[in-house]
């Protein structure tokens, strides 16, 4: 037996007890590897208390939230406004019901009675290898957030870097396929006004619309397993159009894409999905018009009431009643505020509890459910994509699918022409969420074992 002198012995038991550290990997470029060359790769100490997560893992999850977006996008669009519960106008028993998938599309409030030119019947909408999935309002200003927080090399996006890239990136005369708070914000920043001033109630009166739900979703994903990073790096871009319940909404999908990376593989996807919602309904006051739309989704989901019938009663309890202090219908807006933050967070929760977890029937669901139904139908596809991965909703539609991308259709002044791929747009997402991890969550980047080591929250703080 060797004999080692006894303080020999002591350093090597505190050096046991120590966290592990973890040596700076900054002169690792090797080409397969993901390597930010625009970040410095510090050294950092592990505590044993947090998660590990693979980046190889999460790259190809990253690339599932963008083909599931894109495809629910898509496809939520031949029904978009079809079904809008105008008092007066729509009745509840004009809505879809599920019979009436594959069966051919009725007109929305603006097509003056021609069918969706998407498809004349509603069904799915693909884009197949060697096609190009075009942007939209639901994909392209997360397309934006996520190049702004890159090119600055910053993980939290200041008023001005919002402002610049708005003007940069969307057009100011032609077509910009921008709507209501996002267009009133963005006429205020022309004039010199900064978020989050862009948003404020007596400046913009469509504050309370839908936009901020289907623009910052991306933020939880770029905090893994830290919902309240994830809400740090997403306060201002959500009030850059919103305030009040479509602030707390935003604030709720944000929350659930953060939490959507923890580890749950062992679980049904069923349980994952009310696990995150019902950790997220924490997050809304219980006197606000979202707690109480979400718990009494929640309960006649529980109560195994049709979808349909839910859908119908949100209808009346919201529409017609004005329960809860849901007061649209008296403001007399057009199509009923048919955009509004609560109306589609309705039926966004209808979608994703009955469709359990299965990215084609909540898609199906949210595209038959009513309202604006692009929305819920991109978030829950790219929420659902991200969490079976990009190879995941390839074996549940049983496909294979287009991975370019085109910002260009509805932004502008990007590299490339506008063209992209999900790869590439996964792989710096990677990138940002390596920047998060050092900056904001005093985190490590191993980049030999390729993995990001993330510290619990600290409850303290």
């Amino acid at each position: 037996m060797i004999r080692y002198p006894f303080y020999v012995f002591i350093v090597s038991v505190l050096l046991s007890c120590s966290p592990t550290r973890i040596p700076a990997s900054g002169n690792l470029q090797k080409p397969d590897q993901l390597y930010d060359t625009g970040l410095v790769y510090r050294d950092c100490i592990r505590s044993n208390k947090g998660s590990v997560i693979s980046r190889a893992e999460y790259m190809n999850k990253l690339q599932g939230f963008w083909l599931g977006e894109c495809i629910g996008n898509w496809t939520g669009l031949v029904t978009e406004m079809d079904k809008t519960g105008n008092i007066g106008e729509t009745k509840t028993g004009a809505f879809y019901t599920r019979k009436d998938w594959g069966k051919p599309d009725q007109p929305n409030i603006w097509s003056k009675d021609k069918p969706s030119e998407l498809s004349p019947v509603i069904d799915f909408v693909f884009r197949n290898e060697g096609e190009v999935w075009g942007s939209d309002d639901d994909t392209d200003i997360e397309y934006m957030y996520q190049q702004l927080l890159y090119t600055n090399k910053t993980s939290i996006l200041s008023p001005v870097q919002i402002r610049d890239g708005w003007l940069r990136h969307i057009r100011s005369e032609e077509e910009n396929y921008l709507w209501v708070s996002n267009q009133a914000a963005f006429d205020l920043m022309k004039a010199g006004v900064l978020p989050p001033e862009t948003s404020n109630p007596e400046k913009n009166p469509d504050y309370n619309m839908i936009d901020a739900q289907l623009t910052t979703e991306i933020f939880g994903l770029f905090a893994p397993s830290r919902p309240d990073i994830a809400l740090r790096l997403a306060e201002l871009p959500i009030r850059t159009t919103a305030r009040n319940d479509a602030e707390l909404i935003a604030r709720f999908y944000v929350i659930m894409h953060s939490l959507a990376s923890g580890n749950g593989e062992n679980k049904r996807m069923k349980d994952r999905i009310l696990s995150i919602a019902d950790k997220a309904r924490q997050s809304l006051p219980d006197t606000s018009t979202p707690a109480a739309m979400f718990d009494f989704i929640r309960g006649q989901y529980r109560n195994q009431t049709p979808w349909e019938t839910t859908r119908d009663e949100v209808y009346n309890r919201y529409q017609v009643n004005q329960a809860d202090g849901y007061d649209i219908t008296s403001r007399n807006l057009y199509c009923n505020g048919c955009a509004a933050a609560g109306i589609n967070f309705a039926a966004s929760l209808i979608s994703l509890f009955y469709g359990e977890g299965n990215i084609v029937e909540t898609i199906k669901i949210g595209t038959l459910a009513g309202w604006d139904s692009d929305n819920p139908t991109a978030t829950w596809g790219g929420l659902l994509g991200f969490m079976i991965g990009r190879d995941g909703v390839e074996i549940a539609f049983g496909r294979k699918f287009s991975d370019r991308f085109n910002i260009h259709r509805t932004r502008t002044n990007f590299p490339d022409n506008g063209i992209d791929n999900f790869e590439n747009m996964a792989r710096t997402g990677v990138f940002i969420i390596d920047r998060v991890v050092q900056d904001q969550m005093h985190g490590c980047v191993d980049l030999q074992k390729n993995i990001w080591y993330i510290p619990e929250e600290e409850l303290n703080n």
